[in-house]
């Protein structure tokens, strides 16, 4: 099965940009431009939470916003893949806090990017819960 695709266009340097089917990222050494594991774990973080979304929608739990910190290290030998990442995931003015716990893990073992960057690296996943009007 086809996942998707996208097009990459570079400079002589690192300076480029990846067009997507529903938009443009600027990439590398230019203005704004967003570096390779900092796309790495924007796919993490975004497969992750849309499938977290999917979980917590069929268990008809309710929050009203979520936010996430994503970071890693890189082992020191090559090829230097990552070693661990952390995801902390705080979920503000939660329905059950248990529940959306259970979702959020459902919600990384089903994330298929989750799956993939699991075969080289430790992943933690942190869950706070905040109240916030």
């Amino acid at each position: 099965m086809k996942a998707d695709s996208i097009k990459l266009t570079f400079d002589n340097q690192f300076a480029g940009e990846m067009v997507s089917p529903s938009g443009r990222v600027p990439l590398g050494q230019r203005d704004g431009g967003v570096a390779p594991y900092h796309l790495l774990f924007g796919a993490l973080g975004s497969c992750f939470y849309a499938t977290f979304l999917s979980v917590a929608g069929k268990m008809r739990l309710t929050f009203t916003d979520a936010e996430l910190d994503i970071s890693g290290n890189k082992r020191d030998q090559a090829p230097a893949t990552l070693e661990h990442v952390r995801i902390q995931m705080v979920i503000y003015n939660g329905s059950d806090e248990a529940k959306l716990r259970k979702a959020a893990q459902l919600g990384a073992e089903y994330c298929s990017i989750h799956e993939t960057i699991s075969k080289v690296s430790k992943i933690d996943l942190e869950i706070i819960f905040e109240t916030k009007s």
